[in-house]
């Protein structure tokens, strides 16, 4: 006699709408369900859209208030039921908690750092003295500018496809057309793990390291939250996910900018790197017109320690006054009108 099979269960995960989100969650979907295939159970993920207020509203990243327009709506959705779960790029995450939520799952990260698209090839240095940079981050741009003082940086919003094409023009991306009518900038600097994950990597002119361009805390890094009372069945599979090293690498980094009270426009970099020897943090505040900076580096060889080293680097760049150097609690510059 044959047993029978295990009943099947339908996860829903949400997901916001664009093309490097749904890339995102589908990654994580076809990872739970292959966990729950050797688990012997029968799952299937159904992504689930939710429409976030980074979505919808063109204003600037920073004047919605920062990454967490992009995370809100998501958390809600989790909340009320709509959704099991749900997908962010860790990088969108305020740094307080949720209640009634749970970051369940870090999965290993991609590349964290950022890299050039420009016109003709040009790398950092190549671009051409006045060439215009677009970027939404006031972190990339006081970088930009701290090595490239003569760049004229532009504010630009969009997803990656979009962003690229005010570069490259509109044949970047086969599913359509993008809303630009011709390219109008020299080149633009996204994160690498956006354009790995969505096969666009042909287009990077540099990739950016740590001497050039500190990323922001927990970029490349994807959270995968639940509710603090989910199903077991679903947190033993996320928990198949979970990838240690990349766990206290973003705790090192999010710690920073704990530290610092850091907002949403704050230009601060920092980056956390696991390796034989421990855990190496690298964190700096840059003025917004990339004039001065101040930088500190430490190790540790306990990763358990990842926070409390956030929290010292933290402590050192204040006591080297950045808080003088940045407005560390910035979180929604003056945007000018159109014209001005």
């Amino acid at each position: 006699m044959t047993s029978a099979m295990p009943s099947s269960r339908t996860i829903r995960l949400g997901t916001r709408t664009s093309a490097l989100a749904t890339a995102q969650s589908g990654t994580i979907a076809r990872a739970l369900e292959r966990a729950a295939a050797a688990a012997g159970e029968r799952v299937r993920v159904e992504l689930v859209p939710v429409r976030t207020q980074g979505d919808v509203d063109p204003s600037s990243l920073a004047s919605l208030g920062g990454t967490g327009a992009f995370a809100a709506a998501l958390r809600m959705a989790v909340l009320d039921g709509r959704c099991d779960l749900a997908v962010h790029s860790f990088k969108d995450l305020p740094t307080a908690p949720v209640d009634g939520l749970r970051i369940w799952a870090v999965p290993q990260r991609d590349d964290p750092f950022d890299a050039l698209c420009a016109r003709n090839g040009w790398d950092l240095d190549d671009l051409p003295r006045g060439a215009r940079v677009g970027t939404g981050s006031p972190r990339r741009a006081a970088q930009l500018l701290l090595r490239r003082p003569d760049l004229r940086i532009v504010d630009i919003r969009g997803n990656v496809p979009t962003r690229l094409s005010r570069v490259l023009g509109a044949g970047v991306w086969p599913d359509g057309p993008l809303g630009v009518r011709r390219p109008d900038l020299d080149g633009v600097v996204l994160a690498m793990a956006g354009l790995i994950r969505l096969g666009l990597t042909a287009h990077v002119t540099e990739a950016f390291d740590e001497d050039v361009m500190l990323p922001a805390a927990a970029q490349g890094a994807l959270a995968v939250e639940a509710r603090i009372d989910a199903d077991p069945l679903l947190t033993s599979l996320l928990a198949t996910l979970d990838h240690a090293v990349t766990r206290a690498e973003v705790v090192a980094e999010r710690a920073v900018m704990e530290g610092l009270e850091a907002g949403c426009a704050a230009p601060v970099g920092v980056l956390a790197q696991v390796d034989e020897r421990g855990l190496l943090l690298d964190a700096a505040v840059i003025s917004v017109k990339g004039t001065e900076a101040v930088r500190s580096r430490l190790r540790i060889t306990d990763l358990d320690g990842a926070e409390a080293l956030g929290h010292r680097i933290a402590s050192d760049l204040l006591g080297y006054g950045a808080g003088d150097v940045a407005d560390l609690r910035a979180t929604k510059p003056h945007r000018p009108e159109a014209g001005q």
